[in-house]
């Protein structure tokens, strides 16, 4: 499986490794990811899916998962979440 969050698609980011001597390598910079179970209380059911720990602080600042979902902007959540999105807008 990709190392991709679940909720809002952030991947790797690709650098430099920079020695002492300034000789650059390339690296990835891979995505903190954790296996949650995030909790709708509007649909009444569990998600359960690999997030980024950071997403998982920005989900807990805006009051819990339907608040981020129906926050969040269209372009900046996966598809996944995406569908979430729509079926908490129609209840």
């Amino acid at each position: 499986m990709s190392r991709v969050c679940n909720l809002t698609g952030k991947r790797f980011m690709s650098g430099h490794s920079v020695s002492h001597a300034n000789n650059k390598t390339k690296r990835k910079f891979n995505v903190n990811l954790r296996s949650v179970s995030l909790q709708s209380t509007i649909l009444k059911a569990n998600f359960r899916m690999k997030i980024a720990a950071s997403t998982m602080r920005t989900v807990i600042k805006n009051g819990g998962f339907d608040r981020f979902i129906i926050k969040s902007d269209n372009s900046k959540l996966s598809e996944n979440a995406l569908k979430i999105k729509r079926k908490i807008l129609r209840k």
